[in-house]
């Protein structure tokens, strides 16, 4: 789906100025493999995201993401990341940062099947051959597929 109605019925309002929106990331894995999409936008591949619905689970977000930008069901496993993106400014003037929520995912159904114009192509990678990739990208897959329990975040002192 494309930018949520919300948000642009905010932008009308402020314009392109900074706008904090909170997000996840569905790191979704079956047999030793990892979706990713590759983004329309700037081509780079990732894991499936996307903007949380006003009012809206975090954990469903990540379910519905998937299935709109893949065709794959998949059910969260757990809450693997709690972190902040760089602050991203989009070709039409726009800035944005996020609040990502990183979950790992597992598959229940479906094959990868591009949803909706966000990207150009999906597809299962063999976990120990993933293409390249942005360096947070990669951690956030990292820190999904890792066996820790609890949520990895970063505290920052002053």
């Amino acid at each position: 789906m494309p930018t949520p109605d919300f948000i642009l019925e905010l932008r009308a309002t402020i314009g392109h100025a900074p706008l904090w929106l909170s997000g996840v990331t569905a790191v979704v894995e079956h047999d030793n493999r990892v979706l990713l999409v590759r983004r329309a936008d700037n081509g780079e591949w990732t894991p499936v995201t996307g903007i949380i619905d006003p009012g809206e689970q975090p954990a469903d977000a990540a379910v519905r993401e998937t299935a709109e930008e893949t065709g794959v069901r998949a059910v969260p496993v757990r809450l693997a990341g709690v972190g902040v993106t760089p602050v991203v400014t989009y070709d039409n003037g726009d800035v944005t940062q996020y609040l990502d929520l990183t979950f790992r995912m597992r598959w229940l159904a479906g094959d990868p099947v591009v949803g909706d114009d966000e990207n150009t192509e999906c597809r299962w990678f063999p976990i120990e051959t993933l293409p390249p990739m942005s360096a947070h990208m990669r951690d956030r897959i990292d820190t999904a597929l890792s066996d820790d329990p609890a949520a990895h975040f970063t505290v920052t002192r002053r």
